[in-house]
């Protein structure tokens, strides 16, 4: 398949939503990111905080290629079949560390686990040649000011070629969800109002009301009644925060009642 452009100076880094292992079974989306990985320069290395790892203190995926963890329940047994043999990433583990040990933090290695479908879902449709070292590292918390200083932290990995990638959902609301058809039925109001807010608020680069976004945006408890799928929105912002708040849409649209916007930070 075609390779992504080189790079150029430092990598982008991107907000996505990764939805749920059926997303395979989707033409439109898995066109959508398959096209936004093309327009991507292509990475060295990617760095994913996903939705489905909360670990404190701050920890670090298998360096090695371990098997997948199926962090799902109740699915056809296919999706139980599906592997994704991504190289292990050692020495983006140890940049990691070298950038958390400036700040007199200690990072921790889990050894043991694989990628969760939160970043292999979308890496499979995004670089599906799986030729490209990954290494996940957990959510130490979901407050979004700490998060967006983890984001800081990670910063100089850009410069490395490292893409980082925060694995959500714009919306996620699973006992709300519209079971009908997943393109074809219109939102529900919570989740278009929560979207159409955070379309705009991502352009106004206004990070004070992304932050206080519990507060500040519309049907926000209906949105994200847990707060874990929004919580990786604010690392990779957070990795793009002394620059101009550049933020691009590359993908927007619902799929079965939840935003799936997904946006790309220069």
């Amino acid at each position: 398949m075609d390779h992504a452009i080189e790079r150029s100076g430092a990598m982008p880094a991107i907000f996505l939503s990764h939805g749920a292992p059926p997303l395979a079974d989707d033409d439109v989306w898995t066109g959508e990111l398959s096209s936004w990985a093309l327009h991507l320069p292509r990475p060295e290395a990617v760095l994913v905080v996903s939705a489905h790892w909360e670990a404190a203190p701050l920890t670090i995926s298998a360096t090695t290629p371990v098997p997948l963890l199926y962090d799902f329940y109740g699915f056809p047994r296919h999706y139980y079949e599906v592997e994704y043999v991504a190289p292990g990433a050692p020495e983006l583990a140890a940049s990691v560390e070298r950038l958390i040990a400036r700040h007199g933090e200690t990072l921790y290695q889990d050894p043991d686990r694989g990628l969760d479908h939160g970043a292999y879902v979308p890496l499979v449709e995004m670089y599906p040649d799986a030729d490209i070292p990954v290494l996940q590292v957990s959510m130490p918390t979901l407050d979004p000011a700490e998060l967006i200083e983890l984001g800081r932290k990670l910063a100089p990995l850009r410069e490395e070629g490292v893409l980082i990638v925060g694995s959500g959902f714009s919306t996620h609301n699973l006992s709300e969800m519209n079971l009908g058809a997943p393109d074809t039925d219109a939102p529900p109001t919570w989740s278009s109002e929560f979207d159409n807010w955070l379309d705009e608020t991502l352009s106004a680069g206004d990070l004070d009301a992304l932050i206080d976004f519990q507060h500040k945006a519309p049907a926000a408890s209906l949105a994200h009644p847990l707060t874990e799928h929004f919580a990786p929105l604010f690392v990779a912002l957070g990795s793009a925060i002394d620059e101009s708040l550049d933020v691009e849409t590359v993908i927007d649209g619902f799929w079965y009642g939840l935003s799936k916007r997904s946006v790309q930070i220069a």
